[in-house]
């Protein structure tokens, strides 16, 4: 038998490799990452007077309701065809051809009902069209 001591080696940890996987890794990100570049404009902004009020297009309200009738400004309209319709937001527009309409149509209300609100408005001549609606909110407590 031989009860000799051996001599135990320490182990030993190689870093070259692992160095070698960082380097690999950094120059990947590098590669990888884009770069944006910033321009610096001269900017003057304008300055607002908080006092002033600003004026904005008079609105033309059609209302929809849920058997497809309207009402512009809530003034109701008896006839429900496109061409009366378009007369009564003529009528309804203060600003002329710079009023926003504003289509607040009832949840049950027609897609067809919605699209002659439409059609009434370009052969206004009315191009600003808007949508009414009301938040989750407020729908659920009615």
């Amino acid at each position: 038998m031989n009860f000799r001591s051996r001599t135990r080696e320490e182990p030993e940890i190689n870093l070259i490799p692992f160095i070698d996987v960082l380097l690999v890794v950094l120059i990947f990100l590098m590669l990888s990452t884009t770069y944006s570049k910033f321009t610096e404009l001269q900017l003057r902004l304008p300055v607002a007077d908080a006092n002033a009020q600003r004026d904005y297009p008079k609105e033309v309200i059609v209302s929809v309701s849920s058997d497809g009738a309207y009402s512009v400004n809530r003034v109701p309209i008896r006839e429900r065809g496109a061409d009366a319709l378009a007369s009564a937001m003529l009528e309804g527009a203060k600003a002329g051809k710079d009023s926003v309409v504003i289509i607040s149509a009832d949840a049950h209300a027609t897609h067809q009902a919605v699209i002659t609100v439409m059609e009434a408005a370009r052969r206004a001549g009315l191009i600003q069209i808007t949508f009414a609606t009301q938040s989750s909110a407020r729908a659920g407590t009615k």
